[in-house]
């Protein structure tokens, strides 16, 4: 049976204000990421339709707390809870040592990922 953690993780990497750690077991992703300061992927995520992730995600806040825009509404989640994003979130981090897992698609997470990610080279991967 698949599986992954935080330290068996291949993908991904230090982005600098995102430690990325991700795996597929397909059909999904599994993606472990840390928050080291204040992130509004706003600006990051234009290059996709209507300038919002259109990925849904399922997950798991472990610390801190995630944060997603919605064009009518703002979603907070925090340390402890369980959540759903569905297509047409913005994430804005403000809690620098946020954690959380999320579980995606995989085709549709490497496309949002691929846009966003690129932004940030990183510096260990």
């Amino acid at each position: 049976m698949p599986k992954v953690s935080r330290d068996t993780a291949t993908q991904g990497g230090d982005y600098g204000p995102v430690v990325e750690q991700s795996e597929e077991l397909e059909p999904y992703t599994v993606d472990f990421r840390s928050y080291r300061e204040d992130v509004d992927l706003t600006p990051l995520l234009r290059e996709l339709p209507d300038g919002r992730c259109q990925c849904p995600h399922w997950g798991y806040v472990f610390k801190g707390e995630l944060r997603l825009r919605y064009p009518d509404r703002d979603e907070v989640y925090t340390a402890g809870e369980a959540f759903y994003a569905p297509p047409g979130h913005v994430p804005v981090h403000t809690a620098p040592g946020t954690e959380y897992v999320q579980f995606s698609p995989a085709d549709e997470v490497r496309r949002a990922s691929a846009v966003t990610l690129n932004h940030f080279p990183p510096l260990s991967g």
